[in-house]
């Protein structure tokens, strides 16, 4: 299984990012996929999932309303829309995929490589 995720970069207060995770080596039916972020200092978060099969989806309190997670079956894609960004979500972003759909990392056993998003004030 390999995740590849891209899009982060820096900006301002307020505005907006997409992240995309392409996803590869496996049939993800069964699987949810997840987005985390990790600042300095800090544990790893959770941020919010999707299920491959149905779209069910999940967020953390702290992005709800703001971020959407969203996929592209066809393409193998999971896409994070961050709206509204504060300093705060300043941070690597990382995707991973497992089949329990928990929100801790400790149960992810694929992970992308991370990409970093910073938002200034």
């Amino acid at each position: 299984v390999q995740l590849q995720a891209s899009g982060g970069g820096l900006v301002q207060a307020g505005g907006s990012l997409r992240l995309s995770c392409v996803a590869s080596g496996r049939s993800f039916d069964t699987y949810v996929m997840a987005w985390f972020r990790q600042a300095p200092g800090r544990e790893r978060e959770f941020v919010a999932r999707i299920r491959w099969s149905g779209g069910i989806t999940f967020y953390a309190d702290s992005v709800k309303g703001r971020f959407t997670v969203s996929k592209d079956n066809a393409k193998n894609t999971v896409y994070l829309q961050m709206n509204s960004l504060k300093p705060e979500d300043t941070a690597v972003y990382y995707c991973a995929t497992d089949e329990t759909g928990s929100s801790d990392a400790f149960h992810y056993d694929y992970w992308g490589q991370g990409t970093q998003v910073t938002v200034s004030s």
